[in-house]
């Protein structure tokens, strides 16, 4: 069986010029990165037009034993194309934490990928050190402001911006810096967390354009005075510097598929520390450029789908038309109970039954908001026929079309049917897309509309700092701002063991962070952390080059 590099080295990709004719693009509209990648200019895009159809590819909680969401949406796009309809997919971008660590390669998989998937997957175009730079610019001139005579009185005990690296790095989440007698700078304790959480990463995600961007930008929060009043970019003076690092970074970056579909690639926020959706200004040229726009959002559907329709949705000004959750049955039976060592030992219905309860989870929140939803069954080999027709059955008694796909062995020919039905459900359905949370909720409602919902918890409970900061945040005016839950992906709960449907669990905030540049407070709850670190085998013992370049291991 061929590895996922192997067969997409096999294909004869297009002129990436060939492919943006696919979009009505021309070559002035594009910048070169080389044959096979460009980035897509942002003069002619800006206003609004007539816009497509859009599907949100989403998931149940993920599991070792895989799920595929970014390979279903990229062979659905292919499908859709197949099947006579003008399709653009737009995706995250990959970060080298999760593509060296434990998850390896982000490209999709088998007859369904983005290419050329050895450069997406490491450097790309560079968008993600553009962020790290931007990112670390400003880290170093609040060091050098409070050196410099601090004066706008920044206490460096409460300076809240952290350094980032795109990598998963356990031994920087707390370091101090400035060590090394006075001419170094003034010591204090810092840390640095994942690119993809840094809020520069959201804000160019959330961005209109250049000139929202920098606004954004200069609303970021880097700390508070001795006095505790908070401290913006916009008081140091360098939103110009930061936003002139992020130039061509905020054009979004356009690729292909095996099948030849215009992919449209660009931004990667994490669903578990971040809101996990591609950029508003890919999304809308997708939009603008095509009859149907394939798209996801990061992880299960509690974290990526919520935070699509509560944080992006009203940004973008645009909700899915239909929403499509992938789930498979080797998934569904690790919620059910069954080990990863034990999922290859035959069928097992009565696991699968108990698993399906994480699936009707996540089917009963994305009814809520009114839009279509529809069943992907990814198939693996190992599957069989009783297995998929009891998924089927209770999908029905849902009243959800529940379609099998084989996209990761057949490509387009394994979507088909998929495709059919999204249409179909666009096209008889009226989309009637309800927010979750009303307009004027507080940040507790808002928590608790997402913790018992979304989640199914009976209660929330927040720590004494928890607390405080809904206190001091309602003061200052940032209450009505949304909420980004960071939670665990691997469960409903924020306890990454409670697979399933967990019952009678709490949600507990233990502290707030603010990101008012990008829009949003996010909550901290559980353990998650924003620094991953490194499995005892990761990904990157399996990468490799050869003496002419080839790369190996990403898949």
């Amino acid at each position: 069986m061929k590895k996922d590099i192997e067969i997409a080295r096999a294909i004869e990709k297009e002129k990436i010029v060939t492919i943006a004719k696919k979009m009505n693009l021309t070559p002035d509209d594009l910048e070169l990165y080389g044959n096979y990648k460009a980035k897509i200019t942002l003069e002619k895009h800006t206003e609004s037009i007539e816009q497509g159809k859009m599907v949100l590819v989403t998931a149940i909680n993920p599991t070792p034993a895989g799920e595929g969401k970014s390979t279903v949406s990229i062979g659905l796009a292919d499908a859709m194309n197949a099947s006579g309809y003008q399709t653009v997919v737009a995706l995250r971008e990959p970060s080298l934490g999760p593509t060296l660590g434990i998850k390896g390669g982000a490209t999709g998989g088998g007859q369904a990928q983005i290419v050329p998937m050895e450069d997406i997957n490491l450097h790309f175009t560079g968008d993600i050190h553009a962020i790290s730079t931007a990112n670390n610019a400003l880290s170093a001139l609040i060091d050098n402001h409070i050196y410099q005579g601090n004066e706008l009185q920044i206490d460096p005990r409460r300076i809240t911006w952290k350094r980032v690296v795109d990598l998963n790095d356990r031994a920087l989440r707390h370091v101090v810096v400035g060590l090394g007698g006075p001419i170094q700078g003034v010591p204090r304790e810092d840390g640095f967390d994942i690119t993809v959480a840094s809020e520069i990463m959201a804000i160019l995600c959330l961005a209109k354009d250049l000139k929202d961007l920098k606004e954004r930008i200069s609303q970021i929060v880097i700390g508070y005075t001795y006095d505790k009043e908070p401290i913006s970019v916009k008081d140091l003076k360098v939103e110009g510097v930061i936003t002139a690092l992020l130039k061509d970074a905020i054009k979004p970056n356009l690729v292909q598929t095996l099948e030849h579909t215009p992919a449209i690639v660009h931004g990667g926020p994490f669903a578990n520390i971040a809101h996990g959706c591609n950029s508003i200004i890919a999304t809308k040229i997708a939009l603008q450029h095509a009859d149907y726009v394939i798209t996801e959002a990061g992880f299960g559907a509690d974290l990526g789908a919520e935070k699509f329709l509560d944080i992006k949705v009203p940004q973008l000004e645009k909700a899915p038309d239909a929403i499509v959750i992938v789930a498979t049955i080797r998934s569904l039976k690790m919620h059910g109970g069954v080990s990863l060592a034990d999922l290859a030992k035959g069928e097992n219905i009565p696991a699968i039954r108990d698993g399906f309860s994480n699936l009707a989870k996540h089917i009963d929140s994305l009814k809520a908001y009114h839009v279509p939803v529809i069943v992907s069954l990814n198939e693996f080999t190992t599957d069989t026929k009783s297995e998929l027709e009891a998924v089927k059955e209770m999908c029905d008694k849902q009243a959800i079309p529940c379609v099998e796909t084989s996209i990761w062995a057949n490509g387009s020919k394994g979507g088909l049917e998929l495709a059919k039905t999204v249409v179909d459900a666009i096209q008889t359905n009226t989309n009637d897309y309800t927010p979750l949370i009303p307009e004027g909720t507080s940040m507790q409602e808002k928590i608790a509309l997402i913790a018992k919902n979304t989640y199914g918890a009976t209660t929330i409970e927040y720590s004494a700092k928890a607390l405080t900061q809904i206190k001091q945040y309602q003061e200052l005016g940032w209450g009505e701002l949304p909420i980004c839950m960071a939670k665990t992906q691997y469960s409903l709960s924020d306890n990454p063991k409670l697979l399933g449907r967990p019952t009678d669990f709490a949600i507990h905030i233990r502290e707030f962070v603010p990101k008012i540049g990008a829009g949003f407070i996010v909550a901290l709850t559980g353990n998650v952390m924003t620094m991953p670190g490194l499995t005892k085998e990761p990904a990157a013992l399996e990468i490799d080059i050869d003496e002419n370049g080839n790369i190996s291991g990403l898949f």
